[in-house]
């Protein structure tokens, strides 16, 4: 099973009411055949997949490649197992827009009801929240994020689905989160990523950026005059590649008239009067690591970007600028590429599709077209 990030068009629009009601019944019904048959924790897990989401998508009547195949999608499976969720013990939080803010007060409310500490309800609304930053923040990619679901079991594994939209190419870059699979929340918390479109962002999730936050970290907690001086200083000397080295006592630095080719913010002008106040203030909190500085109130992606600026270029501090998407297949390939395929998850994964489309409250013709649909991706 992969986790991780899908590429689909943009799309406008608002699902009809006939459909919507009629996938609510369809999402259903799968739900609860993968329930009865694997258990509560194989949902989250399957939703974490971005391949296998799609294909549930298709299955109960959505467009296949739509922006709206997220929202309508996880809309129908909200609504769906309404007056469900604590026989089932499966919770769907948060939603498109103003209802996406809301995602922490459901988190809690449904805490409360189950009987939760606070302790354990706070770790879920972190989850929420800082998934949600990371993709903001960490993959600066372009895509703003406009959609965020957080889905938890009673024993309080999750799983996050969330969505981003650029207005400029007309996509929608889906990202997927499951709890077992983060071991860091700010190091490749994605472990399987699927994309169409390719981009060059700073992309400080990566491995290879580890020692630029490293150093963006220290540049908050020392004195932030230094920070900002060196800022103010690459803001003015945008068009020069330059590298300073700092020794005890004394400061060498090299300005080279080199054309700079892969830093995408080199040329960004920043407000240096709102980045002192928020470095300022960050560095009250003292952050003893990275990811307890990009929780900190008002550390958002311009702040975070000046930061990996001067890691990089006063410090040599390279981050990664790899497209963190690649291609991810739930069952794998023909060619055994990206694995070969196994023929009994390809087979369980159909037969428990199908077993929900019997199980689901829909009509005889309907079940009938859904198990077309089913057919077509096989």
């Amino acid at each position: 099973m992969r986790t991780g990030v899908a590429t689909i068009p943009l799309d406008y629009g608002k699902c009809p009411y006939w459909l919507f009601e009629r996938m609510k019944r369809l999402a259903r019904g799968i739900v609860l055949a993968i329930v009865e048959e694997f258990g509560i924790e194989e949902v989250l897990r399957r939703l974490s997949d971005p391949v296998w989401f799609q294909s549930l998508a298709c299955v109960i009547g959505f467009d296949w490649n739509s922006s709206g195949a997220t929202t309508t999608t996880m809309g129908a499976l909200k609504e769906g197992l309404r007056g469900l969720q604590s026989d089932l013990g499966l919770f769907i939080c948060g939603g498109k827009g103003k209802t996406s803010r809301k995602t922490p007060e459901q988190i809690q409310n449904w805490g409360e009801f189950l009987g939760w500490p606070m302790e354990k309800i706070d770790k879920l609304v972190y989850a929420s929240k800082i998934s949600a930053k990371v993709d903001s923040n960490l993959i600066q990619d372009g895509y703003q994020l406009y959609h965020h679901n957080l889905i938890f079991s009673k024993s309080g594994q999750w799983a996050v689905v969330q969505q981003g939209m650029r207005e400029e190419n007309s996509t929608a870059r889906r990202y997927h989160w499951l709890s077992s699979n983060v071991r860091d929340f700010v190091e490749e918390p994605h472990s399987g990523i699927i994309s169409d479109i390719k981009v060059k962002p700073l992309n400080l999730t990566a491995k290879e950026s580890r020692e630029n936050k490293e150093i963006s970290t220290e540049l908050v907690k020392e004195e932030p005059k230094t920070f900002l001086k060196d800022i103010k200083l690459i803001s003015q000397k945008s068009d020069t590649l330059i590298r300073q080295q700092r020794i005890p006592g004394f400061v060498e630095m090299e300005l080279k008239n080199v054309e700079f080719h892969w830093h995408p913010v080199l040329k960004e002008k920043f407000d240096l009067k709102r980045l002192e106040k928020t470095i300022f203030a960050a560095h009250f909190e003292n952050p003893e690591n990275f990811e307890k500085l990009l929780s900190l109130k008002g550390v958002g992606p311009k702040t975070i970007r000046a930061l990996s600026l001067v890691s990089e270029i006063i410090y040599g501090a390279r981050p990664s600028y790899e497209d963190p998407s690649r291609y991810s297949f739930a069952h794998g390939g023909k060619d055994s590429t990206p694995f070969p395929v196994s023929c009994s998850v390809y087979d369980k994964t159909l037969e428990i599709m199908e077993k929900g489309i019997k199980k689901s409250k829909i009509s005889k013709r309907e079940k009938i077209e859904a198990q077309r649909r089913l057919k077509s991706l096989a």
